[in-house]
């Protein structure tokens, strides 16, 4: 396992990992349902939601496959889409890339960080006269060595989804980028399926990948609704990625397994309130918990005494309120004397104890 933990990288004006907040990620994908106006729209309601960034997918049916409808190229594996060819499916999903330019004008505008997923090379040379901020792998193509190397090399944070890889893979994958020189890498834990079984999610795995690969590691979630990215911000994800749609009534391939506008603003508030919850390591209490020290026990004179008196275990106790000696002293000072003359109710201390100084009433 690595020993060497890498904390923080920066994306756009947004620093990863270390104590910063958690990186959240609308994925636009397919979710604009072929219309421009709708993409905008989308971007513009992410930035309402709260979340850091959005992210696009750069691809052409044909940079992803070919148009062939033999059995090795139709979808029959139990998902959404199947029935459909891949060229088929990559034709309705796809963002044309012509299309890019204003989106990431739009996104600068509503200042949120906008980024894309490249499929081939041609991708990366287009996404960098764009000047990209990161660069995302789609977990099928975390395989894709040559692609990973190339876009590496553009010296961008390399962010890669692992819902098909092995562990073999996955080191492939971040050895590549670390030979191309880029040690700003982050894997997030996927399951590639859609929608995703939250039984199949296996989040423990995310402090194991940070600690194995010595990366940052976020989920990139494919579950309904918000409760896998929640615990997976409480096992340490930097990042999260979900599916956003403006409206889940347009349809589309992506938009059973996305959240719409309301739902993704419950997504960022909770993942907010859990990094409000979790805070940091500390042993400190705060001056409000403090000041209702004085509630807890110590010791006071339980009965009336006079001085000379053997101090007992009926005329003290540990009780509340906490004004008096600290209870660790109790068995101290039994058989000692009183001082001097003491009510019933009044806090202990080593004043009205006869030659007793081995006592720090501050503690």
């Amino acid at each position: 396992m690595s020993k060497e933990i890498y904390l923080a990288m920066k994306i756009g004006n947004k620093t990863i990992g270390g104590d910063n907040p958690c990186f959240i990620i609308a994925e636009l994908s397919a979710n604009h349902n072929g219309d421009l106006n709708v993409a905008i729209e989308t971007i513009r309601a992410a930035k309402k939601t709260g979340a850091d960034a959005i992210k696009l997918q750069t691809y052409t049916p044909d940079t992803l496959t070919i148009d062939c409808d033999n059995k090795h190229f139709k979808i029959d594996s139990g998902t959404l889409w199947d029935g459909k060819t891949l060229y088929e499916l990559y034709r309705e999903a796809y963002t044309p890339w012509e299309w890019h330019k204003r989106l990431f004008e739009v996104a600068e505008e509503e200042g949120l960080i906008c980024f894309s997923s490249p499929f081939d090379f041609t991708a990366v040379d287009f996404l960098e006269d764009l000047n990209v901020p990161a660069y995302k792998i789609a977990s099928f193509e975390i395989q894709d060595i040559p692609l990973i190397e190339y876009a590496a090399s553009k010296g961008k944070p390399i962010i890669m989804s692992t819902g098909i890889a092995e562990k073999r893979d996955i080191k492939l994958a971040v050895d590549t980028c670390r030979k191309a020189g880029n040690n700003d890498i982050i894997l997030l834990k996927c399951t590639s399926s859609y929608p995703a079984p939250l039984e199949l999610a296996n989040l423990y795995t995310i402090p194991d990948m940070k600690e194995r690969f010595g990366v940052e590691v976020g989920f990139s979630d494919h579950t309904y609704g918000t409760l896998a990215p929640i615990v997976a911000t409480t096992l340490g994800a930097t990042v999260i990625e979900k599916h956003f749609i403006l409206d889940k009534s347009i349809g589309g391939p992506d938009a059973d397994f996305s959240l719409d506008v309301e739902e993704f603003i419950e997504l960022v508030n909770k993942v907010r309130d859990t990094e409000k919850i979790l805070g940091k390591v500390s042993y400190e209490i705060s001056e409000k918990v403090k000041n209702n020290k004085k509630f807890a026990r110590s010791l006071f004179v339980v009965q009336d005494v006079k001085a000379g008196d053997i101090i007992t275990k009926d005329n003290i106790r540990s009780i509340r309120p906490g004004y008096g000696m600290h209870p660790k002293y109790y068995k101290d000072i039994l058989g000692k004397k009183f001082s001097k003359n003491i009510e019933k109710g009044t806090p202990l201390n080593n004043k009205v104890i006869e030659n007793y100084n081995n006592f720090n009433f501050l503690e």
